[in-house]
């Protein structure tokens, strides 16, 4: 009887091994993928445009705060007491409506992670999409993306399927964004044709 009990344990041990040995792994790189979807460059492009744009608005308001503040510093002195409380009353609204802005644009949930939401995620669900499919055709039980992430050290080339995840997508792997937009385009002119 304590036999059994000594061996029962390493039996199931070793069942459980057996089964993390049977699991299936593969990799992709998020990165990589990214840089050959036409899409995904286009949306960063219209990002990087509207961010611009914001910018802009942002330093012309601070350099009215700016202007305000020196035209203040030149003029307060001979300010009668009642009118220099005014000036800094505006100085101080008018930085505060420049730093509401700024926030409002670039800060955490702003208009600018709002923007890029709707314009990325879009590319993201396919990608994900793409993963999902191959990961259910295969039978992988994980798919870690290598990109950035300080805990996967090493991968296996053998195990990277990030070009899989780009045929998925109807993109040729390995070929420039501007290439895989150009094939993309004629297919989707070919189709659009035979409708």
């Amino acid at each position: 009887m304590k036999t059994i009990k000594r061996i029962l344990p390493l039996v199931f041990l070793s069942l459980l091994c057996c089964g993390a040995w049977a699991q299936k792994y593969a990799c992709v790189n998020t990165e990589y993928i990214l840089q050959n979807v036409p899409d995904y460059r286009q949306a960063q492009a219209q990002l990087d445009k509207i961010a611009a744009q914001w910018q802009k608005e942002l330093e012309t308001l601070f350099q009215e705060v700016e202007r305000m503040s020196q035209n203040y510093q030149q003029e307060g002195y001979l300010l009668p007491e009642a009118l220099k409380a005014k000036r800094e009353q505006e100085l101080r609204a008018k930085e505060s409506e420049a730093k509401a802005l700024q926030r409002k644009r670039f800060g955490p949930g702003g208009d600018l992670d709002k923007k890029r939401m709707e314009l990325v995620r879009p590319v993201q669900d396919k990608i994900y999409n793409a993963i999902e499919r191959i990961a259910n055709e295969r039978g992988y039980s994980f798919i870690m993306d290598k990109a950035g992430s300080a805990t996967v050290l090493y991968v296996n080339p053998k195990y990277d399927i990030s070009d899989q995840v780009l045929e998925m997508m109807g993109y040729k792997p390995g070929a420039t964004a501007g290439e895989n937009a150009d094939k993309n385009g004629k297919s989707n002119s070919k189709s659009q044709s035979r409708n």
